[in-house]
């Protein structure tokens, strides 16, 4: 550009190649003589200054001649002044004019052309509004005036015409945005957070295209006749210039870390936040501008992410589940907070694949891509399961700690895996969901396992002459047994513990009802089994209490040995033979040597009671309305050993 901010004299350079462009071999031959007299009429050293100390164009109270319109910035009236003139010396074939006079108005017409120049090179400045408007009604006057002369022959026409004032207007704009880009390190200072230089520029460049289309929206739109579109003009600038950077940018060798800067530029801060402004949005259609990136360019930007993307995930979580297993292997205790032991390896995972699966879904649009880290996630899970087997192998004091600490994981994880927000396919959400109960398993057969064993000298008096004559005595033993082990996972986070004591009140249930079913205690008479049957309510309610102290909420554990009981209380075969196909519809997984179990109890049931009853519930189970619950469970766990015949 022949005119900078910083210049302080004009181009003479710049003229002289204008005034050679537009002349004959006669004008440059006096091409010193117009160089002299140009720098003798425009005196101005520092235009810019000479704009803010200047008045802005208005109705002056007496007429001015053409230096003073201009040193006014009145360029419209200078305009018309030259127009005037211009007509004076062309207008009639009768005139004659002199070459001086006609090298004159060129000048004069070159001198104008300069401070249109300028008028429109510092169109950003605040106070240079009304020199805008005035040098925006010249050009469309010049080019009203220009399209005169094109109807005139070439030989009967100024040797200016065509001035261009149109074509210099938007060449100017051009380069005057290339410029503000260029430089729009000196505009933006706030990047020093930003850890390299491309992304520095980035943010500089992405930047000063929103704030200088603001002032062109709030400045500089209200200058502008509609035709010169020029919001829209401007946009297609800055929009162009940003894009030829940035290709040249992603054409270089790049970091991933600057790869997916520019991509995070192209598709979430630029048509978002730059071009979404609300004060842009009414005036700029940024659908009709393309895309910043070629296709080809944009692809090759977003496999490089991706790949680098897929590597640090895996190396993310193979690092992780390393750091987790050398604690275990250190004999490391895990951390105790708000009163129960944790581990930061679901908090510390979880983010990571969530944050890479949210930003390929943004940056990529590619779902399919984004569920290849949750893919990850699964195998991560494979690992971590065989991790543990290993750990609970071990002979190490701290494993109970260490357990209490992976439930919390676990179930971390599994809330994730389950909520439907997460975009995993149903066969991965299937297998990670699979790997996690198997986890959780092995946490809870190490508990459990150790419980049991402790409780099972009580479970073996459990429906014996030993518990009949002294029920009461059996159950307390039981109940405190069970009490003191529970009291052992106060440490471990409630809804973790509230599973694990679910899990243990069933099985002590299942236990419960295995005991009865063996065959130890024969009741031979009425008044037997309904004592039995008080005892077995008794037993419950003494059971259930001690689990709902440590909120296990599973109710219908609580009503399996009240149904039991009514089966031994009632006598009537009738009654008998109703209730039992109740049963066997409220559990569908009662089987028939689990209800011949139960009616052999009663040795006062006679064989062809028995037959009816068995009869009744083969030919009613077909067409029981069965309930789907987690009920049917139940009685597949009970194992009876022996056959019935």
């Amino acid at each position: 550009m022949a005119f900078s901010r910083e210049s302080k004299e004009v181009d003479l350079d710049t003229i002289e190649g204008t005034v050679e462009s537009t002349g004959d071999s006669e004008v440059r031959c006096q091409k010193q003589k117009f160089i002299i007299k140009i720098s003798e009429k425009i005196k101005i050293l520092d235009f810019k200054k000479r704009q803010k100390n200047s008045k802005s164009p208005g109705t002056p109270s007496v007429e001015l001649d053409f230096k003073e319109n201009l040193e006014q910035n009145r360029l419209a009236e200078a305009q018309q002044q030259l127009v005037k003139a211009e007509e004076c010396l062309f207008g009639s074939k009768e005139v004659g004019r002199t070459e001086d006079e006609e090298d004159k108005l060129h000048i004069d017409y070159e001198i104008f052309i300069l401070h249109l120049r300028l008028a429109i090179y510092d169109s950003f400045s605040e106070d240079s509004k009304e020199t805008l408007k005035s040098a925006l009604t010249s050009i469309l006057k010049e080019e009203a005036q220009d399209r005169r002369w094109m109807e005139v022959s070439e030989d009967q026409r100024p040797k200016w015409r065509p001035t261009g004032c149109r074509q210099i207007h938007d060449t100017l704009l051009q380069t005057t945005v290339e410029e503000r880009m260029k430089n729009a390190d000196e505009e933006e200072n706030n990047t020093d957070i930003l850890s390299t230089s491309l992304k520095r520029e980035v943010f500089r460049m992405g930047k000063i295209v929103q704030k200088d289309l603001l002032r062109v929206v709030r400045n500089l739109r209200e200058c502008y006749p509609p035709d010169f579109d020029i919001c829209r003009t401007y946009a297609q600038l800055y929009h162009q210039t940003f894009s030829t950077r940035l290709q040249e940018l992603a054409r270089s060798k790049i970091s991933s870390e600057d790869c997916l800067y520019i991509l995070s530029w192209i598709v979430e801060y630029y048509p978002k936040d730059v071009l979404k402004h609300k004060e842009l949005e009414e005036h700029i259609n940024s659908s009709s501008l393309g895309p910043l990136l070629p296709e080809e360019d944009l692809k090759r930007l977003e496999e490089q992410y991706f790949s680098y993307k897929e590597n640090e995930i895996r190396n993310w979580l193979s690092n992780a589940l390393e750091k987790e297993a050398e604690k275990w292997s250190d004999g490391i205790e895990p951390e105790l907070m708000d009163g129960y032991y944790f581990s930061n390896l679901a908090i510390d995972v979880l983010p990571l694949v969530d944050g890479a699966v949210k930003d390929v879904n943004t940056l990529l649009s590619c779902e399919s891509k984004a569920r290849s880290f949750l893919n990850q996630l699964d195998s991560f899970l494979q690992s971590y399961k065989t991790s543990l087997e290993e750990l609970v192998k071990r002979k190490q004091e701290n494993i109970p700690k260490t357990l209490f600490a992976t439930l919390v994981n676990i179930y971390q994880f599994r809330d994730y895996v389950q909520k439907p927000e997460h975009p995993f396919t149903e066969d991965t959400r299937k297998a990670c969901l699979s790997t996690l109960a198997d986890l959780k398993n092995i946490c809870h057969r190490y508990f459990l396992s150790h419980i049991h064993t402790e409780l099972k000298p009580l479970y073996r008096k459990l429906w014996t002459p030993v518990w009949f004559a002294g029920h009461c005595e059996v159950v307390e033993e039981l109940v405190k047994a069970l009490e003191s082990n529970i009291d052992n996972f106060k440490e471990l986070k409630s809804v973790c513990r509230e599973e694990l004591m679910a899990e243990l009140h069933l099985e002590v249930m299942v236990e419960y009802v295995r005991r009865m079913m063996k065959r130890k205690l024969k009741l031979k008479d009425k008044e037997q089994q309904e004592a039995a049957a008080e005892f077995i309510c008794h037993d419950s309610n003494q059971i259930c209490s001690v689990f709902a102290r440590v909120g296990c909420r599973e109710e219908w554990f609580c009503q399996i040995l009240p149904k039991l009981s009514e089966i031994l209380r009632l006598q009537d075969p009738g009654s008998l033979q109703l209730e039992i196909v109740t049963l066997a519809r409220d559990y569908p997984d009662m089987s028939e040597q689990h209800i011949i179990a139960l009616l052999n109890l009663k040795t006062n049931l006679s064989s062809s009671d028995l037959r009816r009853i068995k009869k009744c519930l083969s030919e009613n189970r077909g067409t029981l309305d069965t309930l789907e619950s987690s009920t049917s469970i139940f009685f597949s766990k009970v194992l009876i050993k022996w056959k019935i015949i």
